[in-house]
């Protein structure tokens, strides 16, 4: 098979489980009607009168990746609504607005998203570390930083709630993703935090910032816990940072095949770098043959 091929169908894949997972903003938009709309009513219906209209068009400009200068401009006013709260006051349209700007990749979004960093939704602050980490701005950087401080003291569960005091995985993953060294001796305790997924995005981030084979290899072993949804998240981990000693460790794992080829994706993707179709390193085979056995 044709690498050009395999990672074109992989792609599509790729984009179809992660809305299954719920990486794709799905709480209300599964409600909503999948009407047909242009991308200027897309843009005029987020200041639409009915907020429902407003939380789906800013879903939509993402979900179809709007990348035109209305709808950029749209979505970071969108960032300041105050119009659609929840009970407990959270900003739903904020939050996908969030979203879909990391999705457009228009850097004109960063300093807005940076704003959002400080907003009282742990969600909008969530979406906006997830957005910067894909517009790859390291003006980001001090500001995630600062949502570190206090470390593993800090990082707990806000009293009755079933999230942590900041993203913090969101963060860790940024961090990583943007290479930011200087935000080393902040990740680092990170790697002891209670609760699995915050450990697994510091082991992913540490690995990116400092290349160390442990915790990679720490990453390889959460493939074998009990819990599903953490095989998973580090099946996800391990693609991300293209881990090649775990190709075959994400192969065998428990878990749906799906999600293994977008893991090996990743690992692929890696070995590929200033690769032609016609000149594959052996890793690059191997790991080819793990995934066409998948398919």
């Amino acid at each position: 098979m044709l690498i050009s091929v395999m990672i074109n169908r992989l792609k599509t894949l790729h984009l179809n489980i992660m809305q299954d997972l719920g990486h794709e903003s799905t709480e209300n938009n599964s409600t909503q009607e999948e009407e047909s709309l242009t991308i200027e009513q897309a843009i005029a219906n987020l200041s639409h009168e009915e907020l429902g209209h407003r939380y789906y068009a800013a879903w939509w400009l993402g979900r179809f990746r709007v990348n035109e200068q209305g709808a950029v401009d749209a979505l970071i006013l969108a960032l300041n609504d105050e119009s659609d709260r929840t009970e407990e006051g959270g900003y739903p349209l904020r939050r996908n607005a969030a979203r879909a700007l990391g999705k457009l990749g228009d850097k004109r979004a960063v300093s807005a998203l940076i704003e959002c960093l400080d907003c009282a939704d742990v969600y909008v602050r969530e979406a906006a570390a997830q957005s910067l980490e894909q517009l790859g701005d390291e003006r980001c950087v001090p500001v995630l930083i600062k949502l570190l401080e206090g470390g593993l003291e800090v990082a707990q569960f806000v009293p009755g709630k079933p999230y942590l005091v900041q993203p913090y995985d969101a963060i860790l993953e940024a961090l990583g993703s943007l290479k930011a060294t200087v935000a080393i001796p902040f990740v680092q305790p990170f790697v002891e935090h209670f609760v699995p997924k915050v450990r697994y995005a510091a082991f992913r981030a540490m690995y990116q910032l400092t290349g160390e084979n442990s915790y990679g290899q720490r990453l390889i072993e959460a493939l074998k816990g009990n819990d599903l949804t953490l095989r998973r998240t580090a099946l996800m981990d391990l693609g991300a940072i293209g881990y090649l000693p775990g190709a075959k460790a994400i192969a065998e794992t428990f878990a749906e095949n799906s999600l293994k080829l977008i893991a090996l994706k990743g690992v692929l993707e890696y070995q590929l770098t200033d690769t032609s179709d016609f000149n594959l390193s052996e890793s690059a085979i191997e790991v080819m043959e793990l995934m066409d056995y998948l398919l």
